[in-house]
Parts: C-alpha cells; structure tokens; sequence
C-alpha cells in the first residue's frame, strides 16, 4: 500500500510549508526582513511499464508508460529578495538601503558578514556598529565633539562640528553586490554569510555597478506580505488535511483487507 508512505510525504511537506510560513508572519516587524518559500519537487517513479517501450504482443511503441510516483520532498527554501518600503525614523544613524546591496561587518572571528539592517549604533570607541555590537566595514569612527552626522547616499560620512559652518568628511560607507542573493547562507541576527552558490561579494561605492544608494533617516521595513502569508497558511492546513485524508482511506482498505476470510 504505497499510498500511506506517498500521504506520509505530503503530510511532512506541509509541515515544513506551515513552518516556513510561521517564521515569516514571527518576522513581520524584523528590518529588511526577506521572506522565505518552501518549493518542493516529485521523488523517483517506480516505472511499471516505460514508456517508448516495445510490447512483446504486437511490437508498437507504447506512446505512454505506467509511472507511479511516490510523493513529494523539500526542495529547497529560498529567500524571496524584494524591497520593503522604507520607514522614515528620523534617527541620525539610521540608514535604508534603497536597491542591491548588503553593508559589511566584522564578526568577533574576524569573519565578514553581510547584512541591510541600516539601524547603527556607536560603541564605546566611536566607531560605527550594528545593533549587536558587530563593527561595520571599512570602520567609520565618529569624533566626540561632533555635533551632526550627515551620511550621504553615496556612502560618504560627514561630520559637523561647533562653531564650524563646513562639514568634514570622516569616512565612507560600502555596500557589497552578490551576483546570487538567494545563495547567501543566513546566521541570524539579520546577518548573511557568503557562499559557493552566492558568490563572492562585490563591494564599493553606493550608486554604482547597480548598487543601491543609501538614505539617511530610514529603515528598510520587512517584505512580508501578511496577507499573503496567511492564504499560504491557510493553503498548507488544507494541504495537510487532504493528505490525513488519504492516509485515512488508505488505512481502511488495509483495514478491510485484513478482515477477509
């Protein structure tokens, strides 16, 4: 009885679509949050009859076979790379990332990282870090007495200071392309770590080879689309009740096979 292994599939499927989904709705709120999906593919056939094959009886071609499929698998989870809106905060270090492009930090390994929440702070030393402390790279320190930061959107850091009418120029911010950006390995913390399939990044200036420009005062809010999050749900709950169907009508006729005399 293969259906109960084939519905057992499906229902395994499903779960891992509800899954994918709940993590998406639980990062409704997190900056430039990308959705993900769960895409699936067919498993191997048992060929009964292939088709192309010669009968033995009269020695035509058969112009079609007997296949049997035997379920479904996870094929992959792949990020969905889209541009949320971006949300006025006023904050002097908040910057989006309007376009391609990831800013890059230094991990406490001495990895890079790569990551487009724009929400920076300033440690201890004046230097400019993410939200978890990770300095950003090239390293941009801010001078104590600075009065005002202007940032640019292509990337160049201004400081203005008392008394003082010009600004002063007191580093620049990179931003680093992926030809592949779903093939970049994501380590939490809104943080991606570069891969074989993403390959290797592509830093320099903002507004140029296709990057993005940056724009101070924003946030880049998350991609996900509730509304289109919870008919997905809703799909996967039916897609799981079918399947718990199958494995029930299946279990019956075993059932009934079991009581013949």
């Amino acid at each position: 009885m293969q259906a109960l292994k084939i519905a057992a599939t499906g229902m395994a499927a499903q779960q891992l679509r509800v899954t994918v989904t709940a993590n998406n709705i639980s990062n409704m709120s997190t900056t430039a949050f990308d959705p993900r999906r769960a895409e699936f593919a067919d498993l191997h056939y048992q060929q009964l009859r292939t088709p192309g094959a010669i009968t033995a009886a009269s020695g035509e071609i058969l112009p079609s076979g007997v296949q049997l499929g035997l379920g479904v698998r996870p094929a992959a989870v792949s990020m969905e790379v889209r541009q949320g809106a971006s949300r006025e905060t006023g904050g002097e270090l908040d910057i989006a990332i309007e376009g391609q492009g990831y800013l890059e930090i230094e991990l406490p390994s001495g990895e890079s990282a790569y990551t487009r929440d724009g929400a920076l702070k300033v440690s201890a030393d004046g230097e400019l870090v993410t939200s978890e402390g990770y300095a950003i790279v090239p390293a941009v320190t801010l001078p104590e007495d600075a009065r005002e930061i202007v940032i640019n959107a292509d990337g160049t850091v201004y400081a203005r200071f008392e008394n003082q009418v010009e600004v002063q120029q007191i580093g620049e911010l990179t931003l680093a392309a992926f030809i592949n950006e779903k093939g970049l390995e994501a380590i939490g913390d809104n943080l991606f770590r570069e891969t074989a399939a993403s390959g290797a990044p592509n830093p320099g200036e903002p507004g140029v080879d296709g990057r993005g420009l940056l724009r101070q005062g924003y946030l880049e809010d998350s991609g996900v689309d509730v509304v289109a999050e919870i008919t997905e749900l809703i799909e996967a709950q039916r897609g799981y009740e079918l399947n718990s169907q199958v494995l029930k009508a299946a279990d019956e006729m075993l059932s009934t096979t079991s009581r013949l005399r």
